[in-house]
């Protein structure tokens, strides 16, 4: 199987460091995740970027996973729709072009946080379909193995960005499941009232990044 470097980070509990990807192209995606032997994740953003899904996202996948056993994490973030209804499809485009992780913005509160979950996961822990002939390749196994394994491999990442999704932060923390919760700056500056990061964010808001910290660290969850 192709590592999961972003996996073995959490594992040594030290900073995971990562690239973010707004540009399509096969060579731009392997130059950045060649572009430091630091990097244990690399996000396609599909959401504000120029990378489609389909093909963009897959063939961005492709180029990462190629580097082997020195590969980053290829992880994606889907465009989403709105405050994140609709996003199954999504995430089944991101998963079966062999992303070793999702991140779904603006997650507002813990059912959607558990929908997610489910939409990541193959029955009986979830509602993922199966079917792709080019997933398990991307990963370097069988179909036998990816279904067997995938489960435990992929990495589910929620964005909290809104004023709903800190008031229910505990909650989605606790949601069984999700991994990470990633913080968005930049909707989460302008949601509360303030001034985007420039660079740093408004000290209020810093406060509120603080709490999202704290909520995450106590339900086991990373940051």
């Amino acid at each position: 199987m192709t590592t999961h470097a972003l996996t073995q980070a959490f594992k040594a509990a030290k900073p995971a460091f990562g690239a973010w990807i707004t540009l399509p192209g096969v060579i731009n995606a392997r130059t950045v995740a060649q572009s430091s032997p630091h990097l244990s994740w690399v996000m396609i953003d599909c959401e504000h970027g120029l990378t489609s899904l389909q093909p963009g996202a897959a063939e961005s996948i492709q180029a990462i996973t190629g580097l082997g056993s020195n590969a980053p994490s290829a992880l994606v973030r889907i465009p989403a729709t709105g405050i994140s209804t609709g996003t199954g499809w999504q995430i089944k485009y991101a998963l079966d072009a062999g992303a070793r992780g999702v991140l779904v913005p603006m997650v507002s509160n813990a059912d959607k946080a558990k929908e997610i979950v489910s939409d990541s996961r193959f029955p009986p822990g979830g509602r993922r379909g199966f079917g792709s002939p080019f997933t398990q390749g991307t990963w370097g196994i069988t179909a036998t193995e990816y279904l067997q394994s995938a489960n435990d491999h992929v990495t589910v990442m929620v964005q909290i960005e809104t004023k709903e999704g800190v008031s229910n932060v505990e909650e989605i923390a606790a949601v069984d499941g999700i991994d990470v919760l990633f913080i968005g700056p930049y909707d989460l500056s302008l949601t509360l009232g303030y001034p985007t990061p420039s660079p740093d964010p408004h000290p209020e808001v810093e406060k509120v990044i603080q709490q999202i910290l704290k909520a995450a660290h106590s339900k086991g969850k990373k940051w």
